[in-house]
């Protein structure tokens, strides 16, 4: 029943996407994304929940080489960039056109004017109060990730926290080869380090230790992770909303820093709590969105 209600509302948000705007209205705002990706799907909900200005959508593909032309025939003022791809293109716009970024792990270096983001990676003191509210057994924390990670999501800031930084996979997997007496290893999105080779030697190094490992994804959830904590993109979509009414207003983009979700998903694999001896309370479990296996 879940499963039909969760399919229903995507249904139900694809069809805001594609048809509550009309094809001969011009839009104040464009957002570049791949409608065929769910995130895409519920960030766009988002911006239409909270957004008042009309809005029209464009794939990345359907605007390479001719977005500026394309937000000169809409009079756009704002464009919202989902993803790597659509930001290439949207950074390649006039300053005087808002730019703003989302469904990219780490704010990017950019010198471009007027332009922020919503970035994906989960800050280390969401997990760190979920932890010291819920996970009173969890006392220490091993956070294993690169430097600059480790500095844009404050992987220093607990006392509770070990700060491992490493700089390749091979440095990665050693990192955690070491680690000892804590309570848990919180790994930080570095698409660098954590291939499908070093995860998993990763995870079998933390489990032959009895370590629970805090990921970054529901999949690391699902392969055996204790807990992980993700973006909502429903939130994030709000909170691009929010930017681009500023942006309207005439806001410059480029005073607002990039900022992570307000809101996020608990994922928790309660196979894994229970070997490991971690208690995991009905209160936690009522902030789950999902519990594996």
């Amino acid at each position: 029943m879940n499963n039909i209600k969760s399919f229903a509302s995507f249904l139900a948000a694809a069809y805001i996407v594609f048809f509550s705007v009309s094809i001969c209205e011009s839009a104040d705002v464009i957002v570049v994304g791949d409608t065929n990706l769910r995130p895409v799907i519920e960030i766009i909900s988002g911006i239409r929940e909270r957004l008042g200005s009309p809005i029209k959508i464009y794939s990345p593909s359907g605007v390479k080489g001719r977005l500026r032309d394309i937000v000169e025939n809409e009079d756009a003022s704002v464009v919202v960039a989902l993803g790597s791809e659509a930001l290439g293109e949207a950074l390649k716009l006039p300053s005087s056109i808002a730019v703003i970024y989302d469904l990219v792990i780490v704010p990017p270096e950019i010198d471009r004017p007027n332009t922020t983001g919503v970035y994906m990676a989960t800050p280390v003191k969401e997990y760190i109060d979920i932890v010291n509210s819920y996970l009173p057994q969890i006392k220490r924390i091993a956070v294993v990730g690169s430097r600059d990670l480790m500095r844009i999501l404050d992987g220093t800031a607990s006392p509770q926290v070990a700060a491992y930084n490493v700089r390749s996979s091979f440095e990665f997997v050693n990192a955690v080869k070491q680690v000892d007496s804590v309570g848990a290893i919180l790994l930080l999105p570095d698409v660098r380090l954590l291939t499908d080779t070093t995860v998993e030697e990763v995870f079998l190094s933390a489990f032959r230790k009895n370590i629970p490992i805090l990921g970054i994804s529901e999949k690391h959830v699902k392969y055996g992770a204790l807990m992980s904590i993700t973006f909502n993109p429903v939130n994030v979509g709000r909170q691009i909303a929010e930017k681009a009414s500023k942006a309207l207003n005439g806001i410059d983009m480029g005073t607002l820093p990039p900022s992570p979700s307000r809101e996020f998903d608990i994922y928790i694999n309660i196979n894994t709590a229970k070997k490991m001896g971690i208690h995991i309370s009905q209160e936690l479990l009522r902030k789950v969105k999902r519990v594996y296996p």
